[in-house]
């Protein structure tokens, strides 16, 4: 089974809900054995859209992800934050 391009799937999460699509960056910011943390950069404009109220659609990405990094072994940490 081929690993899963983390910073792809994330992105394609992220870019249907923020008005800049375009300025949507996720990299790997560390990355052991068993923990990938992510960096997802939006525009400021869309910071609002990404973390949701109270935290929903935030909490919501990362639920995702972390099932998808379950499935290989991997636990998937998630930064947001705007340039």
């Amino acid at each position: 089974m081929a690993e899963l391009n983390y910073e792809k799937f994330v992105s394609d999460l992220i870019r249907p809900i923020v008005m800049y699509p375009e300025e949507v960056r996720v990299k790997i910011f560390a990355e052991d054995n068993q923990v990938i943390t992510l960096q997802v950069m939006v525009n400021e404009k869309d910071l609002g859209r990404v973390i949701g109220k109270k935290g929903r659609v935030a909490n919501a990405i990362r639920t995702i992800a972390f099932a998808c990094g379950a499935r290989e072994g991997k636990k998937i940490e998630i930064s947001i934050d705007s340039f």
